[in-house]
This record gives structure tokens, sequence and C-alpha cells, in this order.
């Protein structure tokens, strides 16, 4: 016996209920969004929460002494916002064809299309705690009667185990920028194509003529900053999706729990603050998570967005920028295209099946496009045999 067997799984509803450092050492420190800290600051902000249709359920893996051996973070959706896995057609031809969609699991970070573990096991736990923690999400879904749970942006080796366990795996993709060894921003642009570099270094040139644009780390981040930011936060919130995600205090929330992973680009104009992007920081990955703006400046968003992030990226000598969902035009920017996953349990067999055969098509669908965008647009030189 390796001890899987005196495991046993619990539910709590607010993060809260679990001590800092008993998640953490579940979750690891390489990756900030699975954090107790970042997690805590979304629900004591009342950003995920009942009433925005994000109610904990977390799941908890205990010994019997107690120790906590994995965790997993789980939420009651009442809706498919703030996934970036879009399941909207899903839910329309279920409900159709006279099915409830809602509510529905989802094993994920609110808002935040990042790639992580989501299946987080202590080091040194019994062998198979992943598996009892899998195999127990299976059978809350068979006992609560939702119709379906999601598992959105887990790791590679995530995705091979829960389709192993009988999940639908679904193929995403996004743009992140791998450092090859760069010293420099120019080192970066010389291994680029002439047109390409010559571009980069115009479109730098005019988001700078006139604006001032500052890179804030920790103890930089005031309260002023967290204040112009919110408001370009929403502002660009309102134009997309009719309201924000985010309460203002959960940024504060954020700059106190997680200042020195924050990374703020802030852009000033005439003397005042315009726009703004915010990333975080993990163990060698710099994730770009939201953008705002008053003004529009032309290529102010690349500056901001992605060119930045190079550069902080190549001064901590950090491996790679993921600068969040959609976008094919960062590939010409030096972001290539890079697979995300999901995985998907739906209680329904009929329409399991209807699923599985659409996620089918998907797959060879994106993975043709991410050759194509690649092969077609990549900005790098290409190697002369």
């Amino acid at each position: 016996m390796d001890g899987s067997d005196r495991l046993s799984v619990k539910l709590i509803e607010r993060i809260s209920q679990i001590q800092p450092s008993d998640w953490d050492a579940c979750a690891g420190s390489d990756n900030p969004f699975v954090t107790h800290a970042f997690l805590d600051a979304l629900e004591e902000s009342n950003s995920a929460c009942a009433e925005t249709g994000w109610l904990p359920q977390h799941l908890i893996l205990e010994d019997i002494a107690g120790k906590i051996q994995g965790v997993a973070p789980m939420y009651l959706k009442s809706h498919s916002y703030g996934e970036y896995v879009f399941d909207h057609g899903w839910a329309e031809a279920y409900e159709n064809a006279g099915g409830r969609y809602y509510p529905k699991l989802q094993v994920a970070v609110p808002f935040t299309p990042v790639t992580g573990k989501r299946i987080l096991i202590r080091p040194g736990a019994p062998k198979d705690s992943a598996k009892l923690l899998v195999g127990s999400m299976i059978e809350i879904v068979k006992r609560s009667q939702v119709s379906s749970l999601h598992v959105t942006f887990p790791t590679k080796a995530e995705y091979d185990l829960l389709g192993e366990s009988g999940f639908l795996q679904r193929l995403g993709r996004q743009f992140h920028w791998e450092n090859q060894g760069y010293k420099s921003f120019d080192d970066f642009l010389d291994a680029l194509n002439a047109r390409k570099r010559k571009q980069i270094k115009r479109e730098r040139r005019a988001a700078n003529d006139g604006v001032a644009i500052e890179t804030l780390n920790g103890a930089d981040i005031k309260h002023k900053h967290w204040d112009a930011f919110f408001g370009f936060y929403t502002s660009t919130s309102d134009k997309k999706w009719g309201s924000a995600y985010l309460t203002r205090e959960f940024f504060d929330l954020l700059g106190e729990r997680l200042g020195n992973q924050v990374v703020l680009v802030m852009a000033k104009q005439d003397g005042r603050y315009v726009a703004g992007a915010l990333n975080l920081m993990g163990g060698d990955t710099l994730y770009g998570r939201n953008w705002g703006c008053l003004s529009d400046i032309p290529f102010l968003h690349f500056e901001a967005c992605y060119y930045r992030a190079i550069d902080f990226a190549i001064a901590r000598g950090l491996k790679r920028v993921e600068a969040g969902a959609q976008g094919a035009h960062k590939i010409q920017r030096g972001y290539l295209p890079s697979p995300t996953y999901s995985a998907h349990w739906i209680r329904d067999p009929g329409f399991r099946n209807a699923v599985a055969d659409f996620l089918k098509r998907e797959r060879r669908a994106i993975e043709n496009e991410m050759e194509e965008l690649e092969e077609g647009l990549s900005p790098f030189k290409r190697e002369t045999s």
C-alpha cells in the first residue's frame, strides 16, 4: 500500500478555509495564478463569488492524519464567461435539444487564460493522489447532477492524465515569445528578417513619440497607479464585454500580496496616465494579463503589451512571455503559435458523442492553422541549407 487508500476528498466554499501554507505546498511557487494569495484575492474582492457566477467548490485531498496532499481550484458556474475556452455553442445546442447545461463545474483560474497546473499535488504525496483527485471530480459530477466538468488550461501532462481518465480532450492555441538566450532587445531583433525588424523599430518609435512609458515592479507600484490602471481596465472591459470582471479591491490585494511578481507597464501623455498593461511574473515566465487605454495612440498596445514584456523578460533572464488569449497579429511581433489544452467530462452520452466528434474536427483545423501561421507569418529569419 502506498497510502492512497487512506486519502479522502472534501469540498470547501472559500479558499480562506485552508491555510495558505497548505495550499501553496501543493501549488508550488512557479505559477502565481494558482497560489493561495491570487485565488484568495479573487474571492475576498468579490470578483469570483456566487454573485458573479463563480461559486468556489475547491477540492481538498487529505490523508488520515488530516494533512493536505492535494488541491484543485474548482468553481460551480452558472454561465460560460471569463473562461477563454468557449463552449457557448455547446450550451446552446444542448439546451435546444431539451437539456440543461448550467450549472457546470470548472477547474480553472477565473478570468485567466494562463496554462498551469490544475491538479495540485504536494511533493511526496502518495503515488496515485492525482488520479484519486481526478476520479473524485468525476464522482462529484455524477452525484451533483451538473451537466459537465471542464478543466481549462492544464499542463500537457495533466491533459494526458485527464484523457486517460475519460475526459474529452480539446486543443487550443495562443502565441508565446521564447527567449533564445537574447542579451538585449536588439539581439532579439537580429534574429528577425529585415522587413519585420524595420517594422518593429518603426512601431516602437511611433509608440514612444510624445509618450513616457515606465515599467513598474514591486514597491514601485503605488495606489495612484492602481487607480489609473483600474480606469483603463474598466473602460476597455466595458467596450469589449459590457462589464468588468475584476473589482477595484482585487488590484489592491494583488499589489499587497504578490507585488514582487506584478509587472505594470504604464504610459503617460501630457502629464497624465493614459494606458497600462498588467503582467505577472512566474518562475521562468512573464504572463501578460490585462490591457487598458483611454487614448488611441498608434502602436502603443504593441509597445506596452508585447515589446516591453520582451524587454523585461530579457533583462530578468525569463524563458518566455505568454501574451494571453487570441491575437494572430502577435506572430509578426515574435510570438509564435503554441498549443493550449482543456479537458471535458460530459454526463449525457449522446451529447458527449456529439462534442467528441466536434473536437476531432476542431483539433485537425487548429493543428493545420498553427502550422500555416508559423510557416506563413513567422518574422524570424529562415535557415538556408
